[in-house]
């Protein structure tokens, strides 16, 4: 008990009072004195209540997390991003906008311009809203933080259309990862240019072939291997019985090579 009290006492005196015990215990051993490790101090300032933050520092705070989205359709939830296309000059790049539905991985619209603009997002939202017969108040629209995202032109049109704005996390960099992985799979696929882009006109040609490719012909793992355009409009379901029989055949016809386990999800 006394060797506390002089912990709290050297930490209350006038030259330590405003120090933390990492400040305060190799002051002392520099004077020839150990009372006892810094764990020590803290423990023993926690028991007499004095274990208060120093300076401005304000006590850590718990951030509740943001609410889950589920979506269980399409037109439910869009995830839209831009991403740089290079061009033949250095330095300067053509900007990709696209859009895509989080339950089908379909790409429900896109396209490109030479500039970042919240006018150029907001019309490529009304084109693709109208397209696909969004219902007022029923589609959220995710992105990050960026002023295209976040402009007022951007939000009046959301306002208009119906649709509920969401946006990343401050400093949490795959708050946006279904429209990231998008941007993956466009530029590492091996139909991807090796060179650099003439001009705006065959960047458009590209990502138009890309985007008939990956709507309708490219299965998606995330999807149990259905194309986007398969899932979004109600035709996996068929295409996954159908696969579920075929392996059950072949399951019943060489047992031995499953053993046991259960076929393909």
């Amino acid at each position: 008990m006394a060797q506390r009290e002089q912990i709290v006492e050297v930490c209350n005196s006038a030259e330590h009072q405003s120090l933390p015990p990492s400040q305060i215990v190799p002051r002392l051993a520099d004077h020839g004195q150990y009372l006892a490790s810094e764990s020590t101090f803290y423990r023993v300032l926690r028991e007499y209540g004095q274990a208060n933050r120093q300076g401005h520092a304000q006590p850590p705070r718990a951030v509740p997390k943001p609410r889950a989205l589920v979506v269980r359709g399409p037109n439910q939830g869009w995830s839209w991003d831009i991403t740089f296309l290079p061009s033949l000059i250095r330095g300067q790049f053509f900007r990709l906008y696209l859009i895509t539905d989080i339950y089908s991985r379909m790409i429900m619209g896109w396209e490109i311009h030479h500039d970042e603009l919240a006018s150029h997002a907001a019309d490529l939202i009304t084109k693709a809203c109208l397209r696909h017969g969004v219902v007022r108040n029923e589609l959220v629209l995710h992105s990050d933080n960026g002023s295209p995202m976040k402009g007022a032109t951007m939000l009046a049109t959301l306002q208009r259309l119906g649709v509920i704005a969401s946006f990343s996390r401050p400093s949490v960099s795959n708050d946006n990862a279904y429209s990231e992985a998008l941007f993956r799979t466009l530029k590492y696929t091996p139909a991807y240019p090796n060179k650099p882009f003439v001009d705006i006109d065959a960047a458009r040609a590209w990502v138009q072939r890309f985007v008939t490719w990956y709507n309708t012909e490219h299965r998606h793992s995330g999807i149990r291997f259905v194309t986007p355009y398969e899932r979004h409009y109600g035709l996996d379901r068929q295409i996954l019985a159908q696969r579920h029989a075929v392996y059950e055949a072949a399951k019943r016809a060489h047992p031995q090579r499953w053993k046991g386990r259960d076929t393909r999800d």
